[in-house]
């Protein structure tokens, strides 16, 4: 028997007992890192184990700190790769197909969150035949915690952009991904850490939310474990058991509605796009109905292929074909797409079944969307005459309890803390629509996100902000407009601030959906302002700016930025506003003068202020610059002398 040594027994059991060296989730396979910076590996080991990092032939070392936590910086690299890192403790781990490029994190809530997959009706053929490996993205998935910023995300990875996908990259990140590639030749780098409804507030840290008190109460209540856990249980049964009711009452689903052997020649007939079916005495009427239509489907589109498009539709659904259920949306936002696979339709009668849960509000199926079956070379439409039945009337559902992601610090803490070891080139930022109604209150939660933020990447980290886009019924003026208003904020947060630039989408809206679809033209107005002030092109990035206004007789004359004056002229000029000492805004009558506009109201002899687009959605204001880029929304007060 061979003899082993004391020692070589302390050394083997000093080995085994060394925990594995741990990365967090962004340090993987496809990796991308900022090129011309630092670039910082970390993570985790026992207390006092020696870690080596090898890349491009150099070595590096460090020592895990009393915690466990290591890190090793990189000299700035340039852009370029595939590299390989190989980090070697107790165990050896290797990240291939590194690359240097420029990385952008890119936050806000839903219209940043947004996939790919909702805009494939505009652009599914350019995104289907485009792949590109140095274009990178990584989604950070929902958390939030009311403890500490947090040292790693949830499980996560990079993915290269290809067909594949694509669908599941955020539609602004990656239109901008791609403009940018192809102005600047260098890789990019998505990291996206946004959440759907989110206010302002949950992404500031405790620190930053020093100046508004109330905010850190409310951190500070949702710091009991318990009191969270019992209110995400309790909060969800109203919800649950109104499901529940509605499934046991719903004669649709115990007769089989979707059935096309149902007879339904007793139903009532409506037009798809009439809602009065949801209401009762002018009140909403809740619960679940039924829909159904026969459709004649020519014999040479049977068997096909094809894609059921049933618009939008307030609140959930689910569709079946020819007693099929093909789809099904719980909420109200997304288009509904259906694909409907060959051999679906068949030649004939083929029925259309669409149950229609409604829980609060007036339920509806959305006008001006899609409503169709649409073939390779062809489509039928399904607006007009529908049959239709309650299955089950219901109060109001319940509230939902407390939407803890959206409580102050909880995303900060959980979904950006962790990743301020990742150097960024800059910050794509959509975001506000949560917020409207507080603009005040919003400008210096800003100004306090974009110096937290900075505290951790540098005090001249580049913010790019999305202004909100129009939505809700058009509308040339509204005295108050808390969209307007928020927009207002919004551009004077990029001029006050440093290093902060906006991407005016006003004309890139959609009256019906607080999702405009365009995500293309979002992207593209974002890569333009970040290429001026990042990479020095000698570009217009962006339409008229407002500078100031004076007063002439009974007119006021705007001025505009100097690099954004060039006036795009218009036989008539929409979506000027003037008051008086009255403050009362009415829609005026404007004209470019030079690189100037001229703003008068016949009634308003001694003007005062000065709006333009203040509405949510003011369809028709058409100011812009030659390049065709719109002119933000503003409002401008004349000053009073004593």
């Amino acid at each position: 028997m061979k003899h082993i040594t004391p020692l070589f027994i302390f050394f083997f059991l000093s080995a085994a007992s060394l925990a594995e060296v741990r990365l967090p989730q962004l340090v993987s396979n496809n990796l991308m890192l900022q090129r011309d910076a630092p670039a910082v590996l970390w993570g985790w080991a026992s207390p006092g184990e020696a870690v080596g990092l090898t890349f491009r032939k150099r070595a590096y070392q460090t020592v895990a700190d009393s915690s466990g936590s290591w890190e090793i910086r990189l000299p700035p690299q340039k852009s370029g790769g595939p590299h390989t890192l190989t980090i070697r403790a107790s165990n050896t781990i290797t990240i291939s197909n590194v690359l240097f490029g420029d990385v952008w994190l890119c936050s806000g809530q839903s219209n940043m969150e947004t996939p790919i997959s909702r805009v494939m009706t505009l652009f599914g053929d350019e995104i289907r035949a485009y792949a590109n490996p140095h274009i990178r993205y990584a989604k950070i998935p929902l958390a939030y915690s009311f403890h500490a910023p947090q040292a790693d995300v949830p499980p996560c990875s990079w993915v290269e952009v290809t067909p594949e996908t694509a669908p599941g990259f955020s539609a602004v990140a990656y239109f901008f991904a791609r403009e940018m590639y192809e102005a600047t030749g260098v890789p990019v780098g998505i990291i996206n850490s946004s959440v759907g409804g989110s206010p302002a507030e949950a992404w500031l840290s405790e620190a930053a939310l020093q100046p508004f008190p109330a905010m850190l109460n409310d951190v500070r209540m949702c710091r009991s474990d318990e009191f969270v856990a019992d209110m995400q249980r309790l909060g969800a049964l109203p919800g649950r058991r109104w499901h529940e009711v509605l499934g046991e009452q719903d004669r649709g689903l115990r007769e089989q509605w979707a059935s096309p052997a149902y007879d339904d020649r007793a139903w009532s007939a409506t037009n798809l796009l009439n809602s009065s079916w949801g209401k009762s005495d002018g009140r909403p009427a809740n619960g679940a109905y039924w829909f159904r239509r026969e459709v004649d489907v020519p014999a040479g589109y049977a068997g096909q292929p094809a894609t059921l498009y049933m618009g939008r539709i307030v609140n959930a659904d689910e569709t079946f074909v020819n007693g099929k259920s093909v789809g099904t949306t719980t909420y109200q936002y997304p288009p509904r797409i259906y694909p409907l696979p060959a051999g679906t339709l068949r030649e004939g009668k083929n029925l259309i079944a669409v149950r229609v849960v409604s829980s609060g509000g007036f339920a509806e199926f959305v006008p001006d969307k899609p409503y169709k079956i649409a073939f390779a070379d062809g489509e039928i439409p399904l607006t007009g005459e529908w049959k239709y039945r309650a299955g089950a009337l219901m109060p109001p559902a319940p509230g939902g309890g407390m939407a803890f992601q959206n409580k102050p610090a909880g995303l900060y803490n959980a979904m950006i803390a962790p990743l301020r070891n990742h150097a960024v080139k800059g910050v794509l930022w959509y975001q506000g629509e949560s917020n409207t109604g507080r603009a005040a209150e919003y400008y210096r939660l800003m100004a306090a996100l974009m110096g937290d933020w900075r505290s951790a990447w540098g005090a001249d980290l580049p913010f790019f902000i999305v202004q909100l886009a129009n939505f809700m019924a058009p509308a040339l003026l509204q005295q108050h407009s808390g969209w307007a208003a928020l927009r207002d904020v919004q551009r004077r947060l990029t001029e006050d601030v440093p290093h902060a630039a906006l991407a005016v989408t006003i004309d890139l809206g959609e009256w019906n959906d607080i999702h405009p679809l365009n995500k293309k033209d979002v992207g593209k107005r974002l890569a333009l302002q970040a290429q001026k002030m990042l990479y020095g092109k000698s570009i217009v990035s962006e339409g008229p700016r407002y500078r100031s206004c004076e007063r002439s007789g009974n007119k006021i004359i705007v001025s505009f930025r100097d690099d954004a004056n060039d006036l795009l002229p218009v036989d008539e000029l929409k979506g000027f506003a003037i008051a008086g000492a009255d403050g009362v805004f009415r829609l005026a009558k404007a004209a470019i003068d030079g690189q100037k506009v001229a703003v008068w109201h016949d009634e308003v002899s001694h003007p005062t202020a000065v709006r333009y687009a203040w509405a949510d959605n003011p369809d028709g204001a058409n100011l812009r610059n030659r390049s065709g880029l719109p002119a933000s929304p503003f409002q401008g007060e004349l000053r009073i002398e004593n």
